[in-house]
């Protein structure tokens, strides 16, 4: 850890030259406890605060956002009755302002001095900050050296994107106190900001210096929904002349060179802010998630990341909560969705079954079907069985010219029917598996032209791809509001009627 930044230092770091401006009124009266009103006029003096909890606005790469942060130099940026007031007042005014909130916690937790009173004020600031997401306003959170207690267990874990201080202590229960109640030392490096991002409960780590950009970054593509819905839309590309052998779309898609997720967001997409792990203690690199604008359309992807995925890292459950975790993301910032699927299928394993495989697809299948925002679903590679199809359905479904989708590898369903792997080629051809027969059934809208092999396009195929993507987020964008999910399902229940 470095020097610890009281939170006017960090407030004038983060925020445009001069621009804060502070919302906060005295603090309400706590009672007549004189050892404590003492202790309250000590750590006035000592920090130049008033209170734990600082609140304003200000300007952030020219955006106006609200602010909160915590002063631990104030009581450890203890939360008391008259903190929590603040800290809810300033939430219900961002609310209502229709401005996103930047939250920046240093904490040790709930006031002790003041016990139950200042405990349940918990359960009213979570409120407070759901109903500001409700609303569809950014909550990003900076959780600083320490968060502890029921600060990290109220609004420091509530963030559509958190990130944190290096080396930051994080935890629920502080050392101290553990070491107090158990005897035993608390182990070391676990509640530290870098092994909380390894295990998808932080989004990154960065230090006060890089928070203004990496935060205005991630406003500029949530601010931007509604603004340009009256520009034209860009021209859709053009579909692919001729059809190859399905076997052969089957084998270039698995070609090693092909390009996947992270080389559409490197070569077709801009203002591109990667999140990490689903926030609940998981992290799969098989999925990735991030912000991103597809031409003028800012979104939230989803994809599938074949150069992550293998024999000894599988598509896990935790891919798929991730994914569920994107989907809230769009509904609750009011974004459309935008879903990748490459994969070779999802982990087949004891431990996959234990974690709930099945229930994952299932509960992706619902939350796809249901979304109240604008979704588009790219299939890009190889779509095989479940974990392909848990992020297909959408207002819009586009393909790769040598994509695919099948509930098996063409391999395991020829074992299954022909009872040898040798015929793989033509039962893909008679399953329906490629991108034409896709197109011509109606389970894809668009086909998207690959010159010869995608592999050997990089660049101009993910730009294409891109094209594509933003073509339909223009065109959707202005429905979404209206209609979000109609017809999303309507294409699949007509199948085997032959419509």
């Amino acid at each position: 850890m470095g020097t610890r930044r009281t939170a006017h230092q960090l407030l004038d770091l983060v925020l445009d030259t001069g621009s804060y401006v502070s919302w906060d009124s005295d603090p309400a009266d706590v009672g007549p406890d004189a050892a404590y009103a003492a202790a309250l006029a000590d750590a006035h003096t000592a920090s130049g605060c008033d209170e734990a909890v600082l609140t304003g606005e200000g300007r952030l790469s020219g955006h106006r956002v609200a602010v909160v942060a915590c002063e631990f130099g104030f009581l450890a940026g203890s939360v008391g009755v008259a903190a929590a007031e603040r800290l809810l007042d300033a939430v219900e005014r961002a609310t209502a302002e229709g401005l996103p909130l930047l939250a920046a916690p240093a904490s040790g937790g709930t006031r002790m001095q003041e016990g139950t009173r200042a405990f349940v004020s918990m359960a009213p600031i979570a409120a407070a900050i759901t109903a500001h997401k409700a609303a569809g306003h950014p909550y990003l959170v900076y959780l600083r050296h320490p968060t502890t207690g029921g600060v990290l267990a109220s609004w420091g874990s509530l963030g559509h994107l958190t990130a944190a201080e290096p080396g930051a202590l994080i935890g629920f229960l502080g050392p101290r106190v553990y070491e107090a109640l158990h005897g035993d030392a608390f182990p070391t490096g676990v509640q530290s900001a870098e092994n909380l991002r390894l295990h998808g409960l932080v989004d990154a780590v960065l230090t006060p210096e890089e928070l203004g950009g990496a935060a205005g970054r991630a406003l500029d593509v949530l601010l931007d929904r509604a603004a340009d819905d009256a520009r034209p839309p860009t021209t859709p590309p053009a579909a692919p002349a001729t059809r190859v052998p399905t076997w052969d779309s089957v084998l270039r898609s698995r070609r090693k060179e092909r390009p996947g997720v992270r080389d559409l967001l490197r070569h077709a997409a801009t203002d591109v802010v990667r999140l990490h792990g689903t926030g609940e203690g998981d992290d799969d690199p098989t999925l990735l998630v991030a912000l991103a604008r597809f031409g003028r359309r800012p979104c939230v992807l989803a994809g599938q990341d074949r150069s992550r995925q293998g024999a000894r890292t599988p598509m896990g459950p935790a891919a798929l909560l991730q994914a569920r975790r994107a989907m809230r993301l769009a509904a609750e910032l009011r974004l459309p969705l935008v879903t990748v699927i490459d994969t070779p299928g999802a982990e087949l394993s004891a431990a996959a079954e234990e974690r709930g495989m099945a229930a994952q697809i299932a509960h992706c299948l619902a939350d796809m079907a249901t979304l109240g925002t604008a979704t588009v679903s790219v299939l890009l590679g190889e779509g095989t069985g479940g974990g392909a199809i848990a992020l297909l359905p959408a207002d819009r479904v586009l393909c790769a010219q040598h994509a695919w989708l099948s509930p098996l590898p063409p391999e395991g369903a020829s074992a299954i029917v022909h009872r040898t792997v040798d015929r793989a080629g033509e039962l893909a051809e008679s399953q329906g598996i490629g991108s034409a027969d896709l197109l011509a059934a109606g389970v894809v809208d668009r086909v998207i032209a690959e010159d010869g092999d995608a592999a050997d396009e990089d660049e101009a195929f993910c730009v294409r791809v891109g094209d594509a993507i933003a073509h339909e987020l223009a065109t959707l964008r202005p429905h979404a509001e209206h209609a979000p999910h109609a017809g999303r399902l309507g294409r699949y229940r007509l199948l085997g009627a032959g419509v």
